[in-house]
């Protein structure tokens, strides 16, 4: 495509023609096959939680998460629960396995800029009841889903410690493009943060939805339930 130049012979950016901006995400569920994902509620779902993560005893699930670990803790955790419940913005949703109606992990819209048609998904929490699991993957589909196809939303952002291999692994394996890493971004739990980020813009997502709706179908899986077609595969 041409570079756009104005009348002062100056490169500009391509016309976004009637831009009006997002709506913010909703309060309804979001339905899959494997999960739901639905609104943090710590009365519905505290327990549900501190029980799956408890599941995780050395407490690394929180190594690279500004909170925990709540190895033990259930007040700290509730006393957790409830802050992230009242936020506009991270907004906190649970993932529910849609075969034992149980809470199993947390995720939340961050950086919400409806004006400007940004969104990031973050403060990514499974439980090792969602680890490796396609429900873990079903939700963060769900997720984009909503930001792209109900919201129209133009970039969905996830960042991460860059020390953090398995986001990053996650983040390429969910169809995110590596943008580069932000040195000496943050200070959490008393050290040095570079952030990692990556991203998925509007014009990739009917690309990156045939994968997700191919890897999710029932045909992709065999009698013991395991996957025929790897994800990475079908977003390459």
């Amino acid at each position: 495509m041409a570079q756009l130049m104005n009348e002062h012979g100056q490169p500009i950016g391509i016309e976004v023609p009637n831009w009006t901006g997002c709506d913010r995400p909703g309060d309804t569920p979001m339905e899959g096959r494997f999960c739901r994902v639905e609104r943090l509620n710590p009365e519905r779902h505290g327990s549900d939680l501190f029980d799956a993560f408890s599941h995780d005893q050395t407490g690394q699930l929180w190594t690279y998460m500004p909170v925990g670990p709540f190895v033990d803790d259930r007040s700290g955790f509730d006393a957790w629960l409830a802050e992230a419940a009242l936020s506009p913005d991270p907004l906190f949703h649970a993932i529910i396995d849609a075969r034992t109606g149980q809470a199993v992990g947390v995720a939340s819209y961050l950086r919400i800029a409806p004006q400007a048609g940004t969104i990031e998904v973050g403060f990514i929490a499974f439980s090792p009841l969602l680890q490796r699991t396609p429900l873990a993957t079903e939700a963060m589909f769900l997720m984009m889903k909503r930001v792209f196809t109900e919201l129209g939303y133009r970039r969905y952002e996830w960042k991460c410690d860059a020390l953090n291999a398995p986001s990053k692994r996650a983040a390429e394996r969910l169809g995110f493009t590596y943008d580069g890493t932000f040195e000496q971004a943050l200070v959490y739990k008393g050290r040095n943060r570079d952030t990692a980020w990556f991203s998925i813009l509007d014009r990739d997502w009917p690309r990156i939805e045939a994968g997700f709706n191919t890897w999710l179908a029932p045909e992709n899986f065999d009698e013991q339930g395991q996957q025929r077609q790897s994800l990475a595969a079908l977003m390459s």
